[in-house]
């Protein structure tokens, strides 16, 4: 297994970006103190029940490989309280991380 986390910087904000290398997968994320998007390994039905009392702010895009695909790619899914942020499905991965800042 190989992690890899770098700080990257969008429109002057900052992030962190995290890859776990792992057997026929990799897990991607872009987070900061507000909320994150996520590679499809995220379950986003998930935080929206069992978890809702957390009011996790998240997005998830499928078909990514890595954090410029996973900045660039449209969300499949988002959580309701991203939503409540103006954050939406199909909205790109780095759009919704701003509407986090």
């Amino acid at each position: 297994m190989l992690i890899d986390n770098q700080t990257i910087t969008i429109d002057g904000h900052t992030f962190q970006a995290v890859t776990v290398k792992l057997p026929k997968t990799t897990l991607l994320t872009v987070s900061n103190d507000t909320g994150y998007i996520m590679c499809g390994a995220l379950d986003v039905g998930l935080l929206n029940s069992v978890l809702a009392d957390r009011k996790i702010i998240a997005g998830r895009a499928v078909g990514v490989k890595t954090i410029e695909q996973l900045l660039a790619a449209p969300l499949e899914s988002v959580t309701l309280e991203a939503e409540q942020l103006g954050i939406t499905a199909g909205m790109k991965g780095t759009d919704a991380l701003l509407k986090m800042t």
